[in-house]
């Protein structure tokens, strides 16, 4: 092969310079478009899957406070106490419950669900403490604290008896409510969300109105103040 025709076979087995330059024009072209759309793609993305963890945690946090409340147990605090230990209140509620969990011992445990404060807002918190009969005015230390619900939501609760009748606290009955509302508020907005829903308490009566003759005139005496306990039995 002559020198003149390798000369020419090489020159059309390469780039000239403005191949080279185009070639890199339209890679810069496509370049630059794919940053514009990841740009825009991208945070939606992030707030879509931080939509998506929240209402995880939150539907996991519902599903541990029903858990808990419709387990609760008819224990009282002490032999000297006649109403169970079930302190309800709008913004917490504590109760006993046989205790579980992989590290707790067996028996039962006081379980508290209360709203706290941090660094990051509100926040309901699960706390839990070994349960023991105890004076009235005793304190309990709880420990094992648990974030289950945080903000932008906010839970608070209402008690039905028997009579269907809500209401913000329960405190000193005979027995316990027969249904526990959980309601979720968007802090926000306010509003109630529709993930909100009730636990139906398995155990709400003494055992005493169970052997009774009455179990409702054992319930129903139960249920009423002191006050008008003690005119019913000075008649008597």
């Amino acid at each position: 092969m002559s020198a003149r025709l390798r000369r020419a076979v090489a020159g059309e087995a390469g780039f000239t310079l403005i191949e080279v330059l185009m070639a890199t024009l339209l890679m810069t072209i496509i370049l630059g478009a794919l940053a514009t759309v990841t740009a825009q793609w991208l945070p939606n993305w992030n707030r879509g899957m931080a939509h998506v963890q929240r209402a995880e945690r939150l539907a996991i946090g519902l599903e541990r406070i029903a858990a808990d409340l419709s387990v609760a147990e008819m224990m009282p605090l002490n032999v000297d106490s006649g109403a169970p230990l079930f302190d309800g209140a709008e913004l917490s509620v504590t109760f006993v419950r046989t205790a579980v969990g992989p590290n707790t011992r067996p028996g039962l445990e006081i379980i508290r669900l209360i709203e706290k404060a941090d660094d990051q807002g509100l926040a309901l918190v699960r706390e839990r403490a070994p349960f023991a009969p105890m004076p009235a005015d005793a304190q309990t230390r709880f420990a094992d604290q648990v974030v289950l619900i945080r903000s932008p939501f906010r839970v608070s609760f209402s008690y039905a008896g028997p009579d269907q009748v809500w209401q913000k606290q329960w405190r000193g009955q005979k027995q316990l409510p027969d249904m526990i509302r959980i309601s979720v508020r968007d802090i926000a907005s306010g509003q109630v969300l529709a993930v909100s829903g009730a636990a139906i308490v398995h155990v709400n009566a003494p055992a005493e109105c169970a052997r009774a003759k009455n179990p409702v005139q054992c319930l129903t005496a139960g249920l009423k103040p002191d006050s008008e306990k003690n005119k019913k039995e000075e008649q008597l």
